[in-house]
């Protein structure tokens, strides 16, 4: 690979520090692709013959996984096969020049390879180890196979999300899994300021994907516990505010309309020609309009109902009331706000030219960070990372690789 010219400062807040990712499928390499956005080097460990199975999610152009490229990007890539002596000694070995661990093998599985907290925390004691699990490190699940559709039925999610008469609906995306990638890059970040700002040693911190996405979902089990009640499905409606809701247009859009402030929903009423409830004693509340929602929805619906999306836009824009488009893909990457803060950006990529990407999640004014490259190709860096990183011979990494330790 061609060598970095980019100004440490510009790199990110990370620059300077190692992450091994030695996760699969998505939480765990979500956490190490933000990581390496912000600067971090990260080096992607992938057993031989069986890489990370988001290489095969979603849409492959020309046998090129497109979720891949981006979950991948900022990555090199080795192949090593940890459950051997001599590839767990590699892994010691890389251990030793590294700051991040993250891994999401079942509970007991580092410890039965010899590489468990003590024995890598003997090698490096600043090592922070991030374990991804669905259920956590202890507890009676704790080696239950888990992905993130069942922690999203778990978590209460599903169960509130649909309509009322219908089942209980998951979502056509990896929410839990997300949800937990982002939380643990903040965990990770967290872990460094405590090691180096504070003097502090390097530690273990052990994520399940069932805790973020239950945080997520809001306080339904401290409702039950102080009342009792258990929150049902209410489809779009909310029981926080209203109206709250999507509505179909005249030209078959949909639109989301949100009044969880009182005044935005005296604006939207007073728009749709209904300023007389304003008055309501119900009125002046989000829980009292939210028992009310039928009225307030059927005014709201049949005014949005003859008008075009741009109209109610325009409408609503102009007394100051919050509205939204449902957008598809299509949309998204049209939108003028998407464009003017380069949300969505180009990324050169050698096997399909260029790519459209999400940007890094947030804007640092002083250390940037940014996209580097696009996912790897499986065990494209092996040799140069171990020559490098590890001093290992041409003779050396062959004779592993002939005996199917590396790749």
């Amino acid at each position: 690979m061609e060598q970095d010219t980019t100004p440490p400062e510009r790199r990110g807040p990370l620059d300077g520090i190692t992450v091994l990712d030695c996760s699969t499928i998505l939480a765990g390499p979500l956490t190490c692709q933000i990581l390496g956005d912000y600067g971090a080097e990260v080096i992607k460990v992938e057993h031989p013959s069986r890489p990370d199975g988001m290489r095969g999610h979603g849409r492959a152009v020309d046998g090129h996984g497109l979720w891949w490229k981006e979950v991948g990007r900022n990555k090199r890539t080795i192949g090593l096969y940890l459950g051997d002596d001599d590839g767990a000694q590699i892994l010691r070995d890389l251990i030793a020049t590294a700051d991040v661990l993250v891994e999401n093998f079942r509970p007991g599985t580092l410890e039965r390879w010899g590489l468990g907290w003590e024995a890598l925390s003997a090698v490096n004691p600043g090592l922070i180890v991030l374990r991804v699990t669905g259920f956590g490190q202890d507890g009676p699940y704790a080696t239950r196979p888990a992905f993130g559709t069942l922690v999203e039925a778990m978590s209460g999610f599903a169960f509130m999300t649909g309509q009322p008469d219908g089942p209980p609906t998951l979502p056509a995306f990896g929410l839990a899994d997300s949800i937990a990638g982002i939380t643990g890059a903040s965990a990770v970040s967290m872990a460094l300021y405590h090691r180096d700002a504070r003097g502090g040693a390097g530690q273990v911190i052990d994520l399940s994907l069932l805790e973020p996405i239950m945080t997520a979902v809001g306080p339904a089990p401290t409702v039950y516990d102080k009342t009792g009640e258990v929150q049902q499905r209410q489809g779009n409606t909310s029981s926080n505010n209203a109206p709250r809701n999507l509505y179909r247009t005249a030209d078959d859009h949909w639109v989301a309309i949100s009044t969880s402030a009182d005044v935005i929903a005296e604006r939207v009423l007073t728009l749709v020609g209904h300023p007389e409830v304003i008055d309501e004693p119900w009125f002046a509340s989000g829980a009292g309009r939210a028992a009310h929602t039928d009225l307030l929805d059927g005014w709201v619906s049949e005014w949005i109902g003859t008008r075009s999306r741009e109209d109610v836009q325009s409408a609503f824009a102009e007394v100051g009331a919050a509205v939204a488009p449902v957008y598809s893909a299509q949309d998204l990457v049209a939108d003028p706000q998407v464009t003017a803060r380069e949300m969505l950006t180009r990324v050169p990529d050698d096997d399909l030219g260029d790519l459209l990407q999400h940007n890094v999640l947030y804007r640092m004014s002083e250390t940037p960070g940014g996209i580097r490259f696009t996912g790897r190709p499986h065990a494209a860096d092996t040799d140069e990372v171990l020559r490098e990183r590890l001093d290992l011979d041409p003779e050396r990494i062959e004779d592993l690789r002939d005996r199917g330790i590396l790749a």
